[in-house]
């Protein structure tokens, strides 16, 4: 009884010193936003999503414990300005973060933005096809510079949703002919009947990354920390293999100077 009582107060004690040591780690604080299943606060009000676990894998594995936070879109890039968050698990090549991030080089996933639109409507096959028609848009997004460019051309309307479920109830309701949106968000909501006149054509793919805030010192630092922690994971095989990066896939005509 006596070995077994000690076996009990060791195990205790071992516990202790893990969640002393796991406490005793700098916070990291880590933005993220509503974009299931890759990123998305749960039912529970917790950060979840593919690459949520990944961040914490590669945060605790570069000696951090990260800080989730979670953010609109256009907070997010306040606070990566100012350096109220240290870091966002968010996309690359974002023209209006261009002076104020550092991306690391490992892209953990892929991310593909489609042109959604109702059965009866033309798929998408050129850019040019968006021309004199009204196009949805998620509030928030600027889709890595492409917003902008279509707020541009005269003969494109643009009409805005607060989330990809309006989004995609916009177009049932013939409130536009295409909904820019990324593919996983919308898989992901497709779950009524009526949503089986839903269609969508490929416009490109984008690249993710962790976006490090420039107003953080160490930001540099942090960077090299993130990239190394990630390719020491994937040779352990916790992670997947580092992603070649890679313009990708993109529409005809779609405007080649926002491509990375």
């Amino acid at each position: 009884m006596a070995f077994l009582a000690l076996l009990a107060i060791g195990a205790m004690v071992s516990a202790a010193s893990a969640i002393a040591e796991e406490q005793s780690l700098p916070v990291l604080r880590v933005a993220y936003t509503e974009f299931p299943p890759i990123e998305y606060r749960n039912a529970e009000g917790k950060a979840d999503g593919m690459v949520i676990e990944l961040t914490r894998k590669v945060a605790r594995e570069a000696g951090y414990e990260p800080e989730f936070i979670y953010l609109p879109v256009g907070r997010i890039y306040l606070y990566l300005r100012n350096g109220q968050v240290d870091v966002w698990p968010g996309l690359t090549g974002i023209p209006s973060l261009r002076e104020d991030v550092l991306e690391s080089w490992v892209s953990p996933v892929p991310v593909e933005l489609n042109a959604w639109y109702v059965e009866t409507t033309p798929p998408l096959t050129h850019f040019d096809d968006l021309r004199g028609r009204t196009v949805i848009v998620i509030g928030g997004y600027t889709y890595g510079g492409l917003l902008e460019r279509l707020q541009e051309i005269g003969d494109i309307t643009i009409t805005e949703a607060p989330n990809h479920r309006s989004g995609i109830d916009m177009l049932k309701r013939n409130r536009g002919d295409y909904l820019l949106d990324y593919l996983r968000p919308v898989q992901e909501i497709l779950r009524h009947p009526s949503d089986r006149v839903i269609r969508n054509s490929k416009v490109r793919t984008r690249n993710s990354a962790w976006l490090f805030s420039l107003a953080n010192p160490r930001s540099s630092t942090l960077r090299d920390e993130f990239d190394d922690a990630y390719l020491r994971l994937a040779e352990r095989g916790e992670v997947p293999p580092p992603r070649k990066i890679s313009k990708g896939f993109f529409i005809p005509g779609f405007p080649e100077d926002l491509l990375p």
